[in-house]
């Protein structure tokens, strides 16, 4: 009995302990569970669950995902759009209408009505920055009676000057007669008599000259301008400009005549250029070996090699055998279509030039300037640029006259038979003997001045706009301020 009662305490102390101890779990545990909880933490926590959702919802992710790429991908091309408008404004009405205009006139000049063509042209072209205020031509006037009385007066003075012999007497009344009378045409011809036997021969050619560029289609203007540049021993203007009369007027019954002259003041110039390659062939030969040894200039080859068998033969000779070094080493356009658009605009402007003993070719080179340079013997080489940034064909076709004048006055041989020793040295070392430099960089301003000249008669010959070498001047300017 006892034992049995011991047993029952013991359990009963036993599960009060546990009792105890539960309790005691429960009070520490009620007293710690403040603290685990921390509302103050509640606001954090939506925080944490705005990321959290997100991959439970793949489909919104890739939504988002989606338009974040697009966003990015559609800022650039606006960006794109706007940098050309900033480049270049768009034009203006009035400029869009003028290249309407444009358009239609060369539809017009396509389909073979030039004459509705250049209506239109001349409406839409910009006019000169400074015109002058001149005056409509008169017709030319040939016999003295028909002078007004103030004009007779002039003439009557003149002719009893030369009567007399008295220079200041002679001349002044002929400066008075050509300047307010240049219509009149035997005044020219008397002033430029005068001036001559005065040895004033420059002045006596310019008068010429400049009556010539008035009256182009007089051939007793043209007979005293031809004679007046063979007695100053200029053979090849006198043949060139007895050429061009024959070749603007084929209709003049003194054509046939002109070419005559044409063709014997030719062979008076061969004849001195052979004797001027008599006269410098030794020392072309010693500083043509040195350019090429020095420098590999593309002269090198025929001024050392070949000069007897090249300069005696001619510039046509010298041409090819330049041209043949050039080609090696330029590149060179093989476009068709450019090659057949430059070859048309040349070898229009070559027939009038006068010197049909050429073989014309027309080369372009890859280079962006506006320039073009010429080679003796009818060989021309023209930037692609030049196709590029003319703003019309007539431009193009004043820069490719423009050279073509420098190849039928014979500028480039000239450059060559005329070189003496100091020239010819000067010429190699500076440019590093390339073919560009040596032919474009040596042209006097008399050349060049000439080769404008003659370059505006062949585009006018050629049917185009008499201004396209002056245009093509402006749009030079232009491209030198870019």
């Amino acid at each position: 009995m006892e034992l049995s009662m011991k047993r029952i305490s013991k359990s009963l102390l036993l599960t009060l302990n546990w009792i105890l101890l539960s309790v005691g779990t429960t009070i520490l545990i009620l007293l710690t569970q403040p603290i685990a909880p921390v509302p103050a933490q509640e606001p954090p926590a939506p925080t944490e669950q705005t990321n959290t959702p997100q991959p439970e919802n793949p489909n919104d992710q890739k939504l988002r995902d989606a338009l974040k790429r697009s966003s990015p991908s559609e800022t650039p091309p606006q960006s794109t759009t706007k940098a050309p408008e900033s480049a270049e404004p768009p034009l203006s009405p009035e400029e869009i209408a003028r290249q309407q205009k444009l358009i239609e006139a060369d539809k017009l000049y396509l389909a073979g009505q030039i004459a509705e063509a250049e209506k239109i042209y001349r409406e839409v072209k910009t006019p000169f920055t400074q015109t002058s205020a001149s005056k409509e031509r008169k017709p030319a006037i040939l016999d003295p009676t028909e002078l007004s009385p103030a004009g007779k007066v002039y003439w009557r003075e003149a002719e009893a000057g030369i009567a007399k012999k008295l220079q200041t007497r002679t001349l002044v009344p002929l400066q008075l007669l050509v300047e307010q009378y240049p219509e009149f045409v035997p005044g020219h011809i008397r002033y430029a008599e005068v001036l001559t036997q005065y040895d004033r021969h420059t002045e006596a050619l310019d008068i010429l000259e400049r009556a010539s560029s008035l009256y182009p289609n007089q051939p007793k203007l043209t007979q005293a301008r031809v004679s007046a540049l063979a007695k100053s021993k200029k053979w090849m203007e006198a043949s060139l400009a007895a050429r061009q009369f024959a070749i603007l007027n084929p209709n003049n019954p003194q054509a046939p005549e002109f070419t005559q002259l044409a063709e014997k003041h030719l062979q008076r110039y061969q004849s001195y250029v052979r004797e001027e390659i008599r006269g410098n062939l030794i020392s072309n030969v010693i500083t043509g070996a040195l350019g090429y040894a020095v420098t590999g200039s593309l002269l090198g080859p025929f001024s050392a090699l070949d000069s007897t068998i090249l300069l005696l033969q001619g510039e046509k000779s010298i041409g090819e055998s330049v041209a043949k070094q050039a080609k090696k080493q330029l590149p060179l356009v093989i476009d068709d279509d450019v090659l057949a658009y430059v070859n048309d605009i040349g070898q229009k402007l070559a027939k009038v030039a006068g010197r049909n003993e050429f073989k014309y070719e027309f080369f372009v080179i890859p280079e962006e300037e506006l320039n073009a340079f010429a080679l003796p013997g009818g060989k021309i080489f023209i930037n692609a640029g030049a196709i590029a940034k003319t703003t019309s064909e007539a431009e193009l076709a004043g820069l490719v006259a423009h050279e073509l004048s420098h190849v039928v006055l014979s500028h480039g041989f000239q450059l060559v038979t005329q070189g003496n020793l100091i020239s010819n040295v000067t010429q190699y070392l500076p440019f590093g003997g390339t073919i560009g430099q040596l032919f474009a960089m040596n042209y006097s301003r008399d050349m060049e001045r000439q080769a404008d000249i003659l370059g505006t008669r062949l585009i006018v010959a050629s049917g185009y706009a008499a201004d396209g070498l002056r245009n093509l001047m402006v749009t030079l300017d232009k491209q030198k301020k870019i």
